[in-house]
């Protein structure tokens, strides 16, 4: 791919605001999920230099690490454990200002310090979770959450 992407913007809400269109055009053409989730973890990684960004996709009754942006992460999580398996459970999106703090949190790397987990949907039926992880505390707020569910929804997966 020659093009690059160029996000320009000062606030969290406008880097999602000229990011969303940037990957919808990215992906809208691609159907194949692991190519899409792959560009997107590192278009996300690129933009907000985000500690671990990627993707867990359900296979069976585990999540299975899919495409990721960031350090060695853990392979397999099953159903409500950690907040990736949890956010599967409740399918719901869960933000966590400190990972410690969460009951049962999985740490893959001592480095992460807060979490944001979305619930990717077909029907009402979760087919992946979207993972992120910051090495700062607070990092993630209802701006994140309504635009990285704007962003799960275009995947098709």
């Amino acid at each position: 791919m020659s093009e690059q992407l160029i996000i320009k913007g000062e606030t969290k809400r406008e880097l999602y605001s000229n990011l969303l269109p940037q990957i919808r055009s990215l992906v809208e053409n691609e159907p194949d999920a692991i190519a899409n989730m792959a560009n997107i973890s590192a278009c996300l990684k690129d933009t907000f230099h985000f500690w671990w960004v990627g993707f867990y996709r359900v296979v069976g009754d585990e999540l299975v690490l899919g495409p990721f942006q960031g350090p060695m992460a853990c392979t397999r999580i099953r159903k409500g454990r950690g907040v990736c398996g949890t956010a599967w459970q409740e399918k719901r999106t869960i933000i966590v200002p400190d990972v410690d703090k969460f009951p049962g949190h999985i740490a893959c790397s001592s480095l992460s310090r807060s979490e944001i987990v979305v619930p990717i949907f077909k029907g009402d039926k979760v087919t992946a979770v979207l993972d992120i992880d910051s090495e700062k505390l607070g990092c993630f707020d209802d701006v994140d959450e309504v635009w990285l569910e704007k962003l799960v929804a275009i995947i098709g997966v």
